[in-house]
C-alpha cells in the first residue's frame, strides 16, 4: 500500500506543485525563525570542488539548475520536432501569447521603474511563467479543463522557458573571454559528432555536457544555457523505447519535480518579514514585478491573443471558451521559480533579494488564487 500510494503521488497532476510548496513553506520558516542566521551562513558557504571555489547558493542556481534547464530543452526539442509546435498552424497561437505575455509585463516593470535606474535590470523578472506551478494548479479546475487548454498553457509555458533562456544569454552574462567560448564551441562540435554518428548511449553526451558547462561557466556566459544546448544535441526517435531524449526526459522529470526545484526554492524563496510594512508593497521594485505578472501577463496574453485570431494566424480551440482563456491567460502570471532566478541574475549583490522575493511571491500568489478562483467558476464550452 505505501509503495503505492507514492507511485500514485509521483504521477500525479499536481504532486511537483505539492512539494514545491511544502519546500517554499520551509523557506519562509527558516528565514523567519530564530535559525534565520544559521540558514543565511548555510546557504552563503563556499564548498570547493578542483578548482571551482563557490558558495551553495552559487551550485544550487547556477551548477544544479543546469539539470532544469537541460529537462526545458529536451522539452522545447520534443515539441518543435514531433509536438505541439510541430506545424506553423500548431505553434502559431501559443507562440503570439507567449510574446505578448513576455513584452507587456516588461513594459508594465519599466513604467513603474522609469524613476528607479538601479532596478531596471530586474525588467525581465516578471516575463516568467512557471511551468511547474501553472500546470498542476490548472489541474484544479476540476474536469472542466478541456485537455486543450493543458496542452495550450503547457505550450505557453515552453516558449516562455525559451525566451527567459533567450534573455538570459543575451543580458544577464558576464563580458565574454573569447579563449574559453572557442572551447565551448570545440566541445558543441563533439557533440553534434555523437548526434551524427547517432550514439544511443546517454553518457558520452553527459560527460561531454560537463566540460561545455565548465567552458560556458570560464566564458562569461551564464551556465545554466549549456543545459539547453547539450539538449539540442541529444537525438530523438519516434520509436519513444529508442530515443535517447525520451529516456533522458523520463529519468530528469522527477528529478528535476522532487529534487532540484524544491530545493531551488528553499534556498531562494527564504522572504524575511523581518521589518516588512505594508508600505513596502508600494516599493517600485516590487510593486513592478507584482504589477507585471499579475496585469502584465493577462494583458500581454489576451492581447496578443485578439491579435493573432483578428490576423487570421491561429483560432480558440472550440472546446476552450473565452473565459477559459481568460483565467488561463491570469495563471501564466505565477511566476515563482524562474522569476526568482532571474531576479538573482539581475541583483547579484544581494541587496534587494528581499524585495524581489516579495514581488514574485505576491504577484504570483494573487495569480495562482484570481486564476483557480475564476477557472473554477467557468462553465464548459457547449458542443
Amino acid at each position: 500500500m505505501p509503495l503505492q500510494f507514492i507511485n500514485k503521488f509521483l504521477h500525479g497532476q499536481y504532486s511537483s506543485s505539492i512539494v514545491l510548496i511544502i519546500a517554499t513553506a520551509c523557506a519562509l520558516s527558516l528565514a523567519n525563525s530564530p535559525w534565520s542566521a544559521d540558514y543565511q551562513t548555510l546557504l552563503q558557504q563556499h564548498i570547493v570542488i578542483s578548482t571551482l571555489d563557490l558558495s551553495v547558493t552559487y551550485w544550487i542556481n547556477d551548477g544544479l539548475m543546469v539539470l532544469f534547464f537541460l529537462l526545458v530543452g529536451l522539452e522545447i526539442k520534443r515539441e518543435l520536432l514531433h509536438g505541439e509546435l510541430g506545424t506553423l498552424s500548431k505553434a502559431a497561437f501559443p507562440v503570439v501569447c507567449a510574446i505578448g505575455g513576455v513584452i507587456v509585463p516588461a513594459l508594465i516593470f519599466m513604467f513603474i521603474n522609469k524613476a528607479q535606474p538601479a532596478h531596471w535590470p530586474g525588467w525581465a523578472i516578471p516575463t516568467a511563467t512557471d511551468i511547474a506551478f501553472a500546470l498542476g494548479l490548472l489541474a484544479l479546475g476540476g474536469k472542466n479543463v478541456p485537455l486543450s487548454l493543458k496542452v495550450f498553457l503547457t505550450a505557453l509555458a515552453i516558449i516562455d522557458d525559451l525566451i527567459a533562456i533567450i534573455i538570459i544569454a543575451l543580458f544577464y552574462g558576464e563580458p565574454l573571454k573569447i579563449d574559453a567560448f572557442f572551447v565551448s564551441i570545440a566541445v558543441m562540435a563533439g557533440l553534434f559528432a555523437l548526434n551524427l554518428m547517432r550514439i544511443k548511449h546517454i553518457w558520452p553526451y553527459l560527460l561531454l555536457g560537463v566540460f561545455l558547462w565548465l567552458s560556458i561557466f570560464e566564458s562569461g556566459l551564464h551556465p545554466t544555457i549549456a543545459g539547453v544546448l547539450l539538449a539540442l544535441m541529444i537525438p530523438i526517435d519516434e520509436d519513444r523505447k529508442k530515443s535517447p531524449l525520451h529516456r533522458l526526459e523520463n529519468k530528469l522529470h522527477p528529478l528535476s519535480a522532487f529534487v532540484i526545484m524544491p530545493v531551488f526554492a528553499l534556498a531562494n524563496a527564504g522572504l524575511s518579514f523581518t521589518g516588512v510594512t505594508p508600505t513596502d508593497f508600494l516599493n517600485t521594485l516590487p510593486l513592478g514585478i507584482m504589477m507585471g505578472l499579475f496585469f502584465g501577463k493577462q494583458i500581454g496574453i489576451i492581447l496578443a491573443g485578439k491579435i493573432a485570431m483578428r490576423m487570421g494566424w491561429a483560432q480558440l480551440p472550440a472546446d476552450i471558451t473565452p473565459m477559459q482563456f481568460y483565467a488561463t491567460a491570469i495563471l501564466a502570471g505565477i511566476g515563482f521559480t524562474m522569476s526568482l532566478f532571474i531576479g538573482s541574475l539581475a541583483f547579484k549583490s544581494g541587496e534587494l533579494d528581499n524585495l524581489v522575493r516579495l514581488g514574485v511571491m505576491g504577484g504570483s500568489l494573487l495569480s495562482a488564487v484570481v486564476g483557480i478562483a475564476l477557472l473554477r467558476l467557468c462553465k464548459p464550452a457547449t458542443t
